[in-house]
Formats: C-alpha cells, structure tokens, sequence
C-alpha cells in the first residue's frame, strides 16, 4: 500500500505527539511520519479525530482501515448494518462521551458492556467508559462513516427527540391543576438535575413508541435495571449507572407527588406526558422498598386504546354481535373476567365509549381510574376514607345514573348491590378474576348471591385473554404434526389443508422477537334461558359450560385455535395463554 503522504525533511518535522493510532500505522509503514503529523495536526485544528481526517483525506477508506484495524489489534469486526439498532442499550454512557469519542455501547451481559469503536488504541475513551458504566469493557471495531452515522441518528438528546416527536407543546405534568406548593416546589428543585431529567423522559417517550405496559425501575446490590413490559414479554432495556437510583426514585416522586422523604412504605401515585394540546397519557407510579433501594413500576394508561372501538379488540363476528346486543339492553349486568393483565379495562371502556353520549349519565368506581374518558363521572375508591365500592354503588344510586361501571366485584356486599342495580333499570358493567365465563355465575353464588338474583341480573359473560400476534412481516409457515394440531383441540375434519399454523421469525419490525402487538381470545357467554334454569337448579360450572356449547359458545381455547386458522397468532401461544 502507498504511503498517504511523502515524508518532508527532518528539519520541518513537527514535534507534535502522535496519537496510538496514528503511531500503529507509521510503524506498520502505512503513513510517513510527518504525513501523519499533518493529519492530527489538521484534526487538533478543526476538533475532530485522527480517523475523520485520515479518512476524509483520502488516504484509506473507512472498509479498508476497520478491517487492519482488526487485524492489528486482534480484535472482532463487527458491521453495523447487521446489527438491529432497536437493541442497542439506552442511557449506559452518556451522550457527551459517545460524540466526543465516536463509541456506542452495543450489549450488556451482566457485567460486560460490549462497545463499537474504530480507534481501540483510544485507551481514555475506554477508561471513561469503564468508570462511568462501572462494567468491564469488550471492543469490536466498526466502520467509522457508519458508527458516525449510527451516533447521529440514536443519541440525539432526550430533549430534541420529545421537541420532535411532540413539538413545543410537550410537558411532563401531574395531573392536578399545575398548582404546587413552596415545599414541592423546593423537592423539585433539589432533584432537577438536567441528566435525569432528560434521561426519565426519554424513558417514557422510548416505553411509549414501543407500546409497552409497563417500565419497571429495579435497584440491585451491583446494578440498575430498566424493564419495558411489551406485548407481555418483559424486556430489558438499559443498565444506568447504579449511582442513578436516588435521583431517578426521587424525581419520579416528585412530578407523581408522593412523599420523596418516605422510602420505608410502598406509595401509589399518577403523573402524565403532554403530546401537544391533544393527546395525554397518564401513568400510574407505585413504588416498593426492597433491599437495595425503591423498585418503581410505571403502568401506561393511554385513554386512546379505550377510544379505537369494538372492532380493534378482535372479536368474531359471533362474539361481537353477542356483545354489542348486551351492551345496548337497557339494564342488566355484563361480566368481564380474566386474570390481571388481561385487557379486561380496555374492554370495559371501549364499551363505555361506545355508549358515552349526551343523554346517557355513567359513572364509574374503580381503584384506581385507569383511563380518563371525557362526558364520564369516574371516582376513584379509597378504602382508608371510607369510600369503597359498595359505598360508591350506593351513592351512584342516588345521582340518577344509566349506566354504572364498577372495576371489580370482591365481596358479596359489592355484588348485591350492583345486582340490585341491574335489577332496577340500570345496565351494570364489571369485573370478576375467574379462569372462564361459566365459572364466573359459580363464584357470584359460592359468594353468597341468590341464585335467582344471578339468573335475572346477568345477561352475558365475557372471559378473556391477550395472546401476542404474529409479525406479518416476518411469520413463517410451521410444521406440526396432525397428531399435534388434534391434541391442542382441532377437529380432525379441519385438518383439510385450505390453511397451515405459522410461527414467528425474526425482523427488525418486530425487534427480533416475531410477535408485534396483543390480540383478544374471548368466550362470550350470553345467558339463555336454558342456562338460566340450570342457575336456578343450583348447576355447577360444568352443567353451565356443557349448555353453552350446546349454544354454540366457543371456549377459550376454541377461540384461539380460530386465531391460529387465520394465521393471526402460534398455537404455542394459545396453549399458553388459554392452559386448558
């Protein structure tokens, strides 16, 4: 290879000192000396690096330069165009150091933090690196026109990205009128510090273009742990620096007005991210002492998935058409059932949003008011006040209402008066935490319910769970065994070839994981008048489920093999979320 530049006479040689890179490649004979001085004496002048005036002068190309950097180091080549930017770690180094030392950190195992360079003979970067991540350091070489790339388009500043995404109008508010007091005013000012403050937003911002559930902050003895909860499958996101929690527990406590002195109890809380003047979403905080400091959990409460319609909730043509003939009886009770987790909220008010009009009252009592629907009287229960569901139905009586939400039926005073609520011209709505529809009018009388209330109150039972979908970009066909296909609940005339199950593959659309969103599993029970009778006779849950098959209701499981016909979800899936 020929020299960059030709070597000038000793007397005109600068005594500037060569960085180690620039020294490696004069003893390897791949640039004059004095070629090289000119080069960093170039850098120096215009605040760049070695490699961006090498590069730029024409002397080696960025390829040609990381592969003999390779080589000479003995150290991996990795190309970056291969590598999925949705995984790389947020918030281990700060954005300063990644520009001012052209590194990204790419994955963190444990305690080794694996980052991108095209100079590995930069030994303060990797220092810097070191004190700051507090983790040991693995280098591989990279392109530097694509790490230069990279480092622009994934470390803007967490401020530019919000003024991007949400213009000037972003504000990261609570949900009170904006008032605060001198002494709230001074705990802000005491955990104002710009880092964490751009660092917790762009957390926020990140969990919410991810459609994530949930962020979970986590302490531990030798680490900082940050968690997304997306489409149910918990993933990690990035690993700050331990000396972070304090300020981040403390600033989340503040801006969710909690007590930023009180670390010794769990404190419930609510803030909420402004995207313009249109668009809200709150989050519901709950911290919780553990060992090595307050684990938080952020639940997103994003009132705009109530506001998609009945459609998007994925019901079949059957099921929706049982549902939207229950909704619009003018009184009664619907039931929705699930465990935790399972969208029964969403589903709650994605009916309640359907019905909410000018000439209909609804009110609803939950603990606490997940989603904020406008035209609707939601309160909240506080059991240390006093005021618990039963005291909420009582006075919800009493204010001439349509249509009543109650977020969970607990014990048999709550269920009676909701009952008698159906009873009396009002359409109920709420939740039970029961595995099925038929086990849910079991419960109501194992609670204590008179099995004619129950039979001339409840007019339909919705149970339901959230399987992940299939990435449509990526899905691919899967080779199960008819045996197989049998066993998990298929009818062996379905078996007729006119479709085939799909698994998921991998594509930067969906991360890598092959599922993209949540989808609904439902069994819509409506009650009959034969199930009805069978309630009155004191039937088990076995009679009830065997009656509604006559019926043509689909169990849970029925439900979702149908999901896995249309090539929506894996059987994998369903037979892990269904369990039957």
């Amino acid at each position: 290879m020929s020299t960059v530049l030709q070597a000038s006479p000793p007397n005109s040689r600068s005594p500037l000192q060569l960085s180690g890179l620039a020294n490696a490649l004069v003893q390897s004979g791949h640039l004059a000396r004095a070629g090289a001085e000119q080069i960093q004496k170039r850098a120096v002048e215009s605040r760049s690096s070695f490699i961006a005036e090498l590069i730029g002068s024409g002397g080696m190309g960025a390829s040609e330069l990381a592969h003999w950097i390779s080589r000479t180091f003995a150290l991996p080549l990795l190309d970056l165009d291969a590598f999925d930017p949705a995984r790389v770690p947020s918030g281990l180094i700060d954005t300063q150091i990644i520009k001012a030392y052209k590194v990204m950190p790419l994955i963190k195992r444990g305690n080794k933090l694996v980052v991108a360079t095209a100079d590995p003979a930069d030994h303060e970067a990797e220092d810097k690196i070191k004190f700051q991540s507090q983790s040991a350091v693995d280098l591989v070489v990279v392109e530097f026109d694509k790490l230069q790339r990279w480092i622009d388009q994934n470390t803007q500043s967490a401020s530019s990205q919000i003024a991007a995404l949400a213009g000037d109008d972003f504000d990261l508010a609570d949900l009170d009128d904006g008032t605060e007091s001198a002494a709230e005013k001074d705990n802000a000012a005491d955990v104002d510090d710009a880092p964490v403050v751009r660092f917790l937003q762009k957390m926020l911002v990140d969990a919410v273009n991810m459609r994530a559930s949930d962020l979970h902050f986590e302490p531990f003895e030798s680490f900082y742990r940050i968690r997304f909860r997306v489409d149910g499958e918990l993933r990690e996101i990035a690993q700050p620096p331990v000396a972070i929690k304090e300020k981040l527990a403390s600033r989340i406590k503040v801006i969710s007005r909690l007590d930023i002195a009180e670390r010794r109890v769990p404190q419930d809380g609510r803030m909420k991210l402004r995207f313009g003047p249109d668009r809200a979403i709150d989050f519901r905080v709950s911290t919780l002492p553990t060992l090595h400091g307050e684990k938080i959990v952020i639940r997103i409460l994003d009132s705009s998935m109530a506001k998609m319609g009945i459609e998007s909730l994925g019901y079949e043509p059957d099921e929706k058409e049982r549902v939207m003939h229950a909704i619009r009886r003018p009184y009664g009770m619907v039931l929705v059932t699930g465990p935790t987790g399972s969208g029964k909220t969403v589903s709650l008010y994605s009916y309640l949003n359907l019905l909410n009009q000018p000439g209909v009252n609804i009110s609803t009592a939950e603990d606490p008011a997940e989603i904020n629907l406008p035209g609707i009287n939601q309160v909240n229960v506080n059991e240390k006040a006093g005021l618990n569901f039963a005291t909420a139905l009582r006075a919800f009586l009493r204010q001439d209402p349509d249509i009543i939400m109650v977020g969970e039926i607990r014990d048999l005073e709550t269920a009676d008066i909701a009952i008698k609520a159906a009873q009396t011209g009002h359409m109920v709505f709420s939740t039970l935490h029961t595995n099925d529809a038929p086990t849910t009018l079991t419960r109501l009388m194992n609670m204590g319910v008179p099995a004619f209330n129950i039979a001339s109150s409840v007019i339909l039972i919705t149970a339901q769970r959230l399987a992940r979908k299939l990435c449509q970009q990526c899905r691919t066909p899967a080779d199960v065994p008819a045996a197989a296909l049998i066993e998990a609940g298929f009818a062996e005339s379905e078996l007729d070839g006119s479709w085939k199950p799909y698994k998921p593959g991998k594509c930067s659309a969906c991360g890598g994981s092959g599922y993209k969103g949540r989808l609904g599993i439902y069994q819509a029970m409506p009650i009959s008048e034969e199930i009805q009778r069978i309630i009155l006779n004191h039937g088990t849950a076995l009679d009830i489920a065997a009656q509604s098959r006559v019926e043509g209701v689909r169990t849970l499981r029925e439900s979702g093999l149908v999901k896995v016909r249309l090539g929506l979800t894996s059987l994998e899936e369903v037979l892990a979320v269904t369990n039957e």
